[in-house]
């Protein structure tokens, strides 16, 4: 692995661990980009990397999204993350998780952890039996908020969605909307069963075929094939899966009025929010859209610091405030021509006192 201080996405993060077990067989790098607003927040990535460089990546990226992300939120945390690389067979062990949970403690509060892609709720069990600093624990009872943050995620991200079709196609309704969706999992199924209540026509795609067509027959959608799905002609385009997926290529590919999802990471590289801007396709930034996820979780943990459970209505009323601050950036965004991502980067940057 190359010194993480030379990479092109460390972004003087205040800490980048290595962590290994050899007795489990863990390997995980824990990032903390930011504790200007309070412990570094954000999940824990489960992902077989073929090469470490992109677990290394990955782990800076993410981290400095989760800073930007709680920012904007309003939230009282920094931002981290962790990535576990998954060896090429076999999967999460107890043994392993008991590791990685020492890990997390052996920070004493500066990192807080929750779920990630690979990552479940059950997982996140059983890390807390070695560390309090976690968060996206089963609760119990309807009206209080926790454990799998995905359903939150998705619902601000819906919102999300009306938003910019109100911006850019002057339509208040989601009633024959054309969406593609790019991933069908936790987040973007849920993301669809939204858009479908409203009347959206939907175009499902995800690795996983059959969950897709499973879906698609649930909500009377079309599907897609995985390597299609970016050149469908709609009006949003929705990426729920992994990110890094607009970048030149994609981005060409697109025919699309409208992105918006809850991949982390959309934009490859600083520049391609222009090149959306310049194609006149409007972009929700990926932080913002996506937050209910981590509004969740952090207020389940805050919640529990305190020896409370966390309503669940507390959670719904941050939800409906992420098409506001949406539109705040689009609305600089259309003012000054600065594209969307700069615009909320630099609200974000102001914010951790960057």
């Amino acid at each position: 692995m190359t010194a993480f201080w030379t990479e092109a996405d460390f972004d003087d993060h205040e800490l980048v661990q290595l962590v290994r077990d050899r007795e489990s067989g863990l390997t995980a790098i824990i990032a903390l980009h930011s504790t200007h607003l309070g412990p570094g927040a954000g999940g824990t990535r489960f992902w077989h990397y073929p090469d470490s460089k992109d677990a290394l990546r990955d782990a800076l990226r993410l981290s400095r999204g989760m800073s930007y992300k709680n920012a904007m939120a309003g939230l009282p945390m920094g931002g981290g993350k962790a990535v576990i690389l998954a060896p090429a067979s076999g999967g999460k062990t107890p043994e392993l998780l008991a590791a990685f949970g020492d890990a997390v403690e052996a920070l004493h509060g500066r990192y807080v952890t929750a779920e990630d892609v690979g990552i479940a709720e059950a997982d996140m069990v059983a890390v807390s039996r070695r560390t309090n600093y976690v968060s996206g624990l089963p609760v119990e009872g309807a009206e209080s908020a926790g454990g799998d943050p995905g359903p939150f995620t998705a619902m601000g991200i819906f919102h999300g969605i009306k938003a910019a079709v109100r911006h850019k196609l002057s339509k208040d309704t989601l009633t024959g909307v054309r969406v593609a969706v790019q991933g069908t999992g936790s987040v973007g199924g849920g993301v669809a069963r939204l858009l479908a209540q409203e009347g959206a026509r939907l175009v499902l795609s995800d690795i996983n075929r059959d969950r897709a067509a499973a879906l698609a027959s649930e909500l009377d959608a079309e599907t897609a094939a995985p390597d299609a799905v970016m050149s469908i002609a709609c009006d949003v385009f929705s990426p729920n899966a992994l990110g890094a997926i607009l970048d030149d290529e994609g981005i060409a590919r697109l025919d699309a009025a409208i992105v918006a999802g809850g991949a982390n990471n959309q934009l490859a590289r600083a520049g391609h929010g222009q090149l959306l801007a310049d194609r006149g396709i409007l972009y929700a930034p990926d932080y913002v859209i996506n937050a209910g996820g981590i509004i969740s979780v952090t207020l389940e943990y805050l919640a529990r610091q305190k020896g409370e459970s966390c309503d669940i209505n507390e959670v719904r009323k941050r939800l409906v405030q992420i098409p506001g601050r949406l539109e705040e950036i689009w609305q600089q965004s259309d003012e000054t021509g600065v594209s969307p991502d700069v615009v909320a980067d630099r609200m974000a940057q102001k914010l951790i006192g960057r």
